[in-house]
């Protein structure tokens, strides 16, 4: 599995990029991989893939926003909905570890501080692999949620640090699970 921190570049986030293929297409990296950049966040109801957001005509919206973009090939909805969960505590983990608190809070696949929303997150499948886009405020104003940031609400500065650091445990865990798997013998 390959990461990357895509660096000095702004990419607005609209829901076009979970499709297959798109980190390949944008960055060269083939296969299983894992993605972060900063932008913009502003997904209509057109490229929405939660049909509940649909069905309510919600739309999801952030000035700034640290976007990860997973894709694994060969892997079921329910597969990537799990590896989704996975990145999620992942998160939570490390920014409980950074303010030195348990105070970022999970529910399903939402993250809060202090009871305002600090992520979206959704993940789907398409014919060759499975994909999941999490996107974390940087700064929370103008969200159509009450939200909070990382910057703005939660002081975290480093948003380049935090990224790697996050891609780099999510990658690590991918291939602990990886090894999981090849070490054990079949049982009668």
């Amino acid at each position: 599995m390959q990461y990357k921190y895509i660096e000095n570049t702004c990419i607005n986030y609209t829901g076009e990029q979970l499709r297959s293929h798109w980190i390949y297409e944008k960055f060269d990296i083939l296969g299983d991989a894992i993605v972060a950049f900063t932008g913009k966040c502003d997904v209509s109801c057109d490229h929405m893939v939660d049909l509940e957001d649909v069905k309510n005509n919600d739309f999801i919206y952030s000035e700034k926003m640290l976007h990860f973009i997973i894709e694994h090939f060969q892997l079921s909805l329910e597969e990537i909905v799990l590896r989704q969960r996975l990145f999620i505590c992942i998160i939570q983990d490390s920014l409980n570890e950074i303010l030195r608190e348990n105070i970022v809070v999970r529910n399903g696949n939402d993250l809060y501080y202090k009871e305002a929303k600090l992520s979206v997150s959704i993940a789907t499948i398409s014919p060759v692999s499975g994909l999941v886009h999490v996107g974390i405020n940087i700064d929370s104003k103008n969200t159509p949620v009450k939200a909070a940031g990382l910057l703005s609400e939660m002081n975290v500065e480093n948003i380049k640090d935090l990224a790697i650091q996050l891609v780099k445990r999510y990658t690590n865990e991918h291939q602990q699970i990886k090894k999981s798997i090849y070490k054990v013998k079949p049982v009668n």
